[in-house]
């Protein structure tokens, strides 16, 4: 593999391109309203996730590559709007499936270890980007890439979010894993049983306000049907980037939830509310750091509707604090980020929420304009257990985070006990990696201490 220094990644090799269609029995032609949870991702570039996994040297490439094949048609029956494309019809957006549509799967070989890859340490973004695809033409949704490495597989799937958000597409990927677990005849003590079958019902997410048309207004001028594609990739500038990965242990986890807590206490604070009504106030003469995460509404749309939606059922909840009061050392620093975050939290599902869901698109790009780090994926997705049969992943990647400026990756940690991993991703040449690790190390260690000095009565 091409050390983090080297400017040349290796080459992607493509053997074969075959496309894949639901399973049997064929399903007659249908459309799926988009709704305006999802038309505003419209002009975003597609999430991309890369699952790395070891095999063995007898390993039998060519019927795992065949099980994940007929797998994959298997879960296209569930979740048949992922074989679609996005279409206007009759002045409203949807996801048309018709018979014969299919997903794309493309085999090809690449010269890197998979330790290499699946390392915490820095590696360049350009040499993990050729391990996802690019969605054909025609606003199609889904396509799927299996790569051989040395001593190893990745499976790269590329999703547009405006077929679905992080719980849609992960809850297919589990549906595929464990259809491709029992394709190949691997099911031990690990494997997951198969999801329940999606809800696909648009009809769920009542719009009586018009945010439909208030979004799409909001968004750029999207031209005639016939010309307009999805974004397919991210600037080039992701070529100059490094990615790494950092785990936050449990009792790490557990250590700064104590430590703010303490804090809390200190200042006479002693709810969430409280921390909203702290949440450190910006003005026009001091610097603001935006955070941007987002909030599944599912359990929370009145009537709620079931975990298994298939769509978008998410709204962003943008914590905001001077830059000086976040960056602050010790306790300080860390209290103000979390009481930040807490607040937008509240923002987001208190009674009248969805009052503000009007200005949802122009308050993320108002924070956009400003600079902003957002958070994509969750612990809660459960990526790790994605296993196709093939045995725990070795690593889990969104590339399209890695790729984007100011995108931070977040998934539980691969060795469980409740640990959360981070991807981080930072230039190349402006010893910014560096920097953050001595700075994450430092972070670690001032935590430890606190933990001690607190365990002892200090």
């Amino acid at each position: 593999m091409a050390p983090a220094g080297s400017s040349l990644p290796p080459q992607l090799r493509v053997l074969d391109t075959t496309l894949v269609a639901p399973g049997a029995p064929a399903l007659p032609p249908r459309s799926i309203p988009l709704t305006f949870f999802d038309v505003k991702w419209f002009h975003t570039p597609p999430v991309e996730r890369v699952f790395l996994y070891r095999l063995p040297p007898d390993a039998d490439v060519a019927a795992i590559l065949s099980a994940l094949r007929t797998s994959l048609s298997q879960a296209l029956r569930a979740f048949y709007p992922l074989a679609g494309h996005v279409r206007l019809a009759n002045k409203r957006h949807e996801i048309l499936y018709r018979p014969g549509d299919a997903v794309p799967f493309t085999t090809t070989e690449y010269d890197v270890d998979v330790d290499d890859l699946a390392s915490d340490d820095p590696v360049r973004v350009a040499t993990v980007a050729p391990l996802v695809p690019q969605l054909p033409k025609g606003r199609a949704v889904l396509a799927v890439q299996a790569t051989l490495l040395l001593r190893g597989l990745a499976v790269g799937v590329t999703v547009h979010h405006s077929a679905c958000d992080g719980a849609s597409s992960t809850h297919f990927l589990h549906t595929w894993a464990a259809a491709a677990t029992a394709c190949a005849g691997a099911v031990d003590d690990h494997h997951q049983p198969s999801p329940p079958p999606p809800v696909i019902d648009r009809a769920l997410i009542p719009d009586p306000r018009g945010l439909y048309g208030i979004y799409l207004k909001s968004l750029p001028p999207m031209i005639s049907d016939d010309g307009f594609e999805f974004v397919s990739k991210a600037p080039s500038s992701f070529e100059d980037k490094l990615v790494a990965t950092f785990t936050l242990p449990q009792n790490l986890l557990v250590s700064i939830k104590a430590a703010v807590a303490g804090e809390a206490a200190r200042r006479g604070i002693t709810s969430r509310l409280g921390a909203r009504r702290y949440s450190p106030r910006t003005t026009p003469r001091r610097k603001t750091s935006y955070f941007l995460f987002s909030v599944d509404q599912r359990p929370r749309l009145k009537p709620a509707i079931p975990g298994t939606y298939f769509g978008n059922c998410l709204c962003p909840a943008i914590a905001t604090a001077p830059e000086e009061e976040v960056a602050a050392a010790g306790i300080g620093g860390l209290f103000a980020a979390c009481a930040a975050v807490a607040a937008a939290v509240e923002e987001e599902v208190r009674e009248g929420a969805q009052d503000r869901w009007d200005a949802c698109v122009d308050r993320v790009k108002e924070a956009v304009t400003h600079g902003t780090l957002s958070v994509s994926g969750s612990p809660r997705f459960h990526v790790f257990d994605v296993d196709f049969g093939l045995g725990r992943s070795a690593k889990v990647a969104i590339v399209s985070a890695a790729k984007g400026a100011g995108a931070m990756p977040v998934a539980e940690a691969r060795g469980g006990g409740g640990g959360v991993e981070v991807g981080v991703s930072l230039p190349a040449a402006a010893g910014d990696m560096e920097r953050f690790q001595k700075s994450f190390a430092d972070g670690i260690a001032w935590l430890g201490l606190l933990v001690h000095q607190s365990s002892n009565g200090c």
